[in-house]
């Protein structure tokens, strides 16, 4: 699934190169399409993918640039995929349901555990300290 994550970062920590240290630490999550900088003073990070981490992607900029904050993750769908659906229902009329499979003849055996035995030991005084 496509998604959409924005995160706000501040880049004015004293750092010169945070702003490209966040883009390459985004850029190297796996299922990244795209990163961009957008936002006022360019302080919110966009990465476009395929199943991206979130949570990992934010900590990660927590610890090499400084403060992150995760805004928002949304679902990305093109609307070349959206047309595709809306033929693909219109041509049939009919929509496919899947019924679930379970296997045939599998019986459940039940097979009662061992009994427990309890026994009391005689001479045996809880109260008394060997030790002393």
């Amino acid at each position: 699934m496509k998604q959409k994550v924005v995160i706000q970062i501040t880049l004015n920590n004293g750092k010169k190169n945070a702003r490209s240290k966040a883009m390459q630490i985004a850029v190297g999550l796996q299922g990244v399409e795209s990163v961009s900088l957008q936002g006022e003073d360019s302080s919110q990070i966009v990465v476009v993918g395929d199943n991206i981490d979130s949570v990992i992607l934010t900590s990660l900029l927590r610890k090499k640039v400084g403060f992150a904050e995760l805004r928002s993750v949304s679902p990305v769908s093109t609307e070349g995929e959206k047309a595709k659906q809306e033929t693909n229902l219109s041509e049939s009329g009919i929509q496919s349901m899947v019924w679930p499979t379970y296997p045939a003849g599998v019986t459940y055996y039940y097979q009662p555990s061992a009994p427990y035995y309890a026994y009391e030991v005689a001479g045996y005084n809880q109260n008394s300290c060997n030790i002393m």
